[in-house]
């Protein structure tokens, strides 16, 4: 498996060093402090804090200042002292697409995806910060290859690095939240090669169709776990609190609302579902258009993660109705910590909302 990110300003060089992991999501901030040593991965330290309604809306900052305060808060809590993050983004601000150019070298690449951004872009080239991949498809005698696209607004991505200077943080590495699970899935969940990693959070589902080790088509749906619980409350006039007990099978349903809280489990599961149908009928389409892959890019594997994957029994639900096996993601499944201080229960509770973070945590900055 082949990590995968997307970098502003190609900020590497020097004695590699692990960036610390902020995901900044429209529920809540996660963080992830992680060190690569000689026996491996080790988690120094991880921590979740909640946002207020309304503060980060479809990848956008809302409320910078409470944003910022809730981060320093946390960092605080767990005495972090590392200033350089990685962050990911998402929403509509971001576009990752896969295009076929012809075979040249990266730099006469990144002269010609500027030259004919708009016909990859639907944002102004002076609007967006732009990074790409080439996949290296080409084979044989072919002269044109694969290349996987990624543009970010500048001004959501800016919004995000004033936020962090604020405070006193260095942004050294802004990513995608796809491809900050990649990474998370290549350091701790084995070798296959051909999978769908889907992350279930609070106001959206994140797909990254990945074949042969690398993502070939990713994208983000604005359906999460948050309106799950909001139709549970609604339903059976409960409180948000106990409508997320509810939903993660924490909490016992009276028998004469359980075919009921069924129904609305049922509904989201087939959207959730039908989502990744379309994904999966996408990628189809894309192979079919591209001769030689064939079953060779076959995915018969889901990946879950994200506090939305914890419904009960929703892994079995969506690998009945597509026909594919169903797991969830440990981003600490190769990860030591120690047990005297990091509770194992907390990491165990955790590691379904940590995958990104996890990812973006293992991305390296300069010394």
């Amino acid at each position: 498996m082949k990590r995968s990110g997307f970098s502003l300003g190609k900020l590497f060089g020097g004695r590699p060093k692990l960036c610390l992991g902020l995901d900044i999501g429209s529920h809540a901030v996660k963080v992830c402090e992680l060190a690569r040593g000689r026996d491996g991965i080790r988690l120094l330290s991880l921590g979740s804090a909640r946002l207020p309604e309304g503060a980060v809306e479809d990848g956008l900052l809302q409320a910078p200042d409470v944003v910022g305060e809730t981060v320093a808060r946390l960092l605080g809590n767990l005495k972090i002292k590392n200033k350089k993050v990685a962050i990911s983004i998402s929403g509509y601000s971001v576009i990752v697409k896969k295009i076929n150019l012809p075979v040249m070298d990266d730099a006469a690449m990144e002269e010609h995806i500027r030259a004919e951004a708009e016909q990859y872009i639907p944002f102004d080239i002076d609007e967006v910060f732009v990074d790409f991949r080439n996949l290296h498809t080409d084979r044989g005698e072919s002269d044109r290859t694969e290349v996987l696209l990624v543009a970010a607004k500048r001004d959501v991505v800016n919004a995000y690095l004033e936020m962090l200077a604020a405070i006193g943080l260095t942004a050294s590495v802004v990513d995608v939240d796809v491809f900050a699970l990649q990474n998370a899935y290549a350091e701790n969940a084995g070798s296959e090669t051909n999978l769908a990693l889907v992350d279930i959070g609070a106001s959206k589902m994140s797909i990254n169709m990945i074949v042969g080790g690398v993502s070939v088509l990713a994208r983000d749906v604005a359906l999460g776990g948050s309106q799950l619980t909001a139709r549970i409350e609604g339903r059976l006039d409960i409180s948000a609190e106990e409508a997320e007990a509810v939903k993660i099978g924490a909490s016992p349903v009276a028998e004469d609302k359980r075919q009921e809280v069924e129904t609305v489990f049922a509904e989201f599961c087939e959207q959730w579902a039908g989502e990744l149908d379309k994904a999966f009928a996408n990628l189809a389409a894309n192979q079919q258009r591209n001769a030689g892959e064939g079953e060779a890019g076959a995915i018969h594997t889901i990946v879950l993660s994200g506090g939305g994957s914890r419904i009960q029994g929703f892994d079995q639900l969506l690998s009945k109705t597509l026909g594919r096996q169903c797991r969830h993601l440990d981003p600490f499944a190769k990860v030591s910590f120690d047990h005297k201080r990091i509770d194992p229960e907390y990491v165990r509770y955790m590691s379904s909302e940590m995958a990104i973070a996890v990812g973006l945590a293992l991305r390296e900055t300069e010394a």
